[in-house]
């Protein structure tokens, strides 16, 4: 925090100072009704105007103590929420790509913002009342012990009595539901923020039930969790509110008792006041300190959650990365498993990709594909061998030279929310529109930009524009394109093209490859014919690989893959027919 670090035990102690000055009030209260008792009148004595002065003074002091504490507490919070923000962004920019595969935007939000936000409020609101809140009974404690150690005894045994009940409510199994409140709450607002994101979605291919489910369970296992809790806590809660609001019912029976044996009605009523006064003072302390411990266990949690987002593993950067001058691919004896699990999703698989050749991946769904296309770019770092590109291990490649090495072209596009020239652009800023224009040629996207109103500075998302999944893919063709990287990754490019939208594709594919080295995954086997290496990866290994002829002269995996997907031709073709 700099030079703000001292403002958050200022703020404790001028709460602390605040709390005590709040106090006076009261004693000076009843140091006035003393003086009403033995006088009879205001007039015959000066010390009740003095007493009221002062108590009057102690209680503005108190306000604007406290006004000063709040001040310094929300500085620094500001502070510390501004940096805990950073640090957070700072490491996700760090992030391996493929933490943001298993990661929704919604989720990254909640952990980033959210949390960050349940630190500031403990700081700015909470910390401040923590001296107050222990001090306050601790004085308190000791004027009703110095006015009568009788009657204070009565006040000890509830304030005991409530301490235990706190100390039930706030066991392991309270913390482990805060705990799990906190993990329901950030799913919540991970599936809201997602449906939301994707309502344009739903509307279009009527899928309103389907995708509200999920977040319908979330809301339901919310508010499980928080009735569940609720009923865990009713009982305990109602028992301590009672108890510690309820110290005049202690306190009564025992003054009249202490009246009856004294004989001194006056001292004992004078004494019962001073206690029907400050008692209160006493029992809000007492609750602040429970909710106090709550918004304690909320912020352990939040920073938890955010020390695991720092901590998490990043890509590391050596001191003095290698330049790349060639571009061949090679994987010696890879193994990867994801984030805590036990099996592993690629396991010892070694190939070379010569520069400006093309391998094709296949096999099926879950056996390790695209984990292995996404070890080249380090969306994961490889648990095991090494990952080489022109002979140079990936790791020791700066990140950001890395990326420019490599155009990425997934199954799922992404088009930001802003102009087609703006979204191509993303591949090369600096390009110029000669370059762009070409980039759409190739592409085969003149067409698409053709039919828009503003064609290239049409924004995607306003006014009704919207474009088919093939479309998109277009675009994004463009843009890697016009990056004009030496090395493509293709992840089932054409998987959910229909058939115009796929020609348009594979030709621009042909126009986005020429000459680079290329690590395709394949859908549609009769796309990878003419690649020069075809692996068959079964359960993260290679089962086998050759080329398309080789492979299906030896009548293995490929082989009955490659029939299977010729049937499945024909019966669509066949059923086309019949249907026209």
């Amino acid at each position: 925090m700099g030079k703000r670090k001292v403002l958050l035990p200022a703020a404790m102690l001028l709460s602390a100072l605040s709390a005590l000055a709040g106090m006076l009030p009261y004693i000076l209260i009843w140091l006035i009704v003393r003086e009403l008792l033995e006088h009879g009148e205001i007039t015959s004595s000066g010390n009740v105007v003095t007493y009221a002065w002062w108590a009057a003074g102690m209680a503005v002091a108190s306000i604007v103590l406290y006004f000063a504490a709040l001040m310094s507490s929300h500085l620094a919070a500001f502070r510390v929420e501004s940096n805990l923000r950073k640090e957070a962004m700072r490491q996700i920019v760090r992030m391996p790509l493929g933490f943001f595969d298993i990661n929704t935007s919604g989720r990254i939000r909640k952990i980033i913002d959210d949390n960050a936000g349940v630190t500031h409020s403990f700081l700015a609101h909470q910390l401040p009342d923590l001296a107050a809140t222990f001090l306050v009974p601790l004085v308190a404690a000791i004027l009703i012990f110095v006015f009568d150690w009788i009657l204070g005894l009565a006040c000890i045994v509830p304030v005991i009595i409530a301490m235990l009940v706190m100390g039930f409510m706030m066991n392991a199994e309270g913390r482990q539901f805060m705990k799990s409140y906190m993990t329901s709450l950030e799913e919540m607002n991970t599936e809201a923020v997602e449906y939301v994101r994707g309502i344009p979605v739903v509307k279009v291919f009527q899928q309103t039930i389907y995708s509200f489910k999920n977040f319908h369970r979330c809301i339901m296992n919310y508010n499980k969790m928080v009735f569940g809790y609720t009923r865990m806590w009713e009982k305990p809660m109602s028992l301590y509110t009672v108890i510690i609001n309820g110290f005049v019912f202690f306190l009564a029976p025992l003054a009249i008792l202490l009246i009856g044996y004294s004989g001194n009605y006056a001292s004992v009523l004078l004494n019962f006041f001073l206690f029907v006064l400050i008692t209160p003072v006493f029992s809000q302390s007492i609750m602040k300190s429970m909710y106090l411990n709550q918004a304690l266990g909320q912020a352990s949690e939040a920073i938890g959650r955010l020390e695991n987002l720092v901590a998490y593993e990043h890509l590391t950067v050596v001191e003095h990365p290698q330049p790349v001058k060639e571009f061949s691919i090679q994987f010696e004896k890879v193994s990867f498993s994801y984030p805590g699990a036990n099996q592993k999703a690629v396991d010892d698989v070694s190939f070379t990709i010569p520069q400006g050749n093309t391998v094709a991946l296949v096999g099926a769904s879950g056996g390790g594909k695209t984990t292995i296309a996404r070890l080249v770019p380090r969306f994961w770092e490889a648990t095991e061998g090494k990952v080489l590109i022109g002979g140079i291990n990936v790791r020791e490649i700066a990140p950001e030279e890395l990326m420019k090495y490599i155009s990425f072209v997934f199954q799922n596009t992404k088009l930001f929310k802003t102009s087609l020239l703006e979204n191509i652009k993303y591949g090369n800023p600096d390009a110029t529109m000669e370059e762009v224009e070409r980039a759409v040629d190739m592409a085969q996207c003149r067409e698409i930009i053709n039919k828009l109103p503003l064609g290239l500075n049409t924004k995607i998302g306003t006014e009704g524009t919207y474009l088919s999944g093939g479309e998109q893919q277009r675009i994004v063709l463009a843009r890697a394109i016009l990056k004009n990287a030496p090395i493509i990754v293709l992840d089932e490019a054409t998987a959910f093209a229909d058939p115009e939208n796929e020609h348009l594709i594979q030709q621009a594919l042909k126009e986005l490859t020429k000459g680079k080295t290329v690590l395709m995954i394949a859908h549609r086997l009769s796309s990878i014919t003419d690649a020069d290496n075809i692996l068959v990866i079964d359960k993260g290994k290679i089962a086998e690989q050759g080329t398309h002829a080789n492979l299906l002269g030896k009548q293995g995996i490929y082989y009955h893959m490659w029939n299977e997907y010729q049937q499945s031709v024909r019966w669509t073709i066949g059923k086309e027919v019949s249907n026209d």
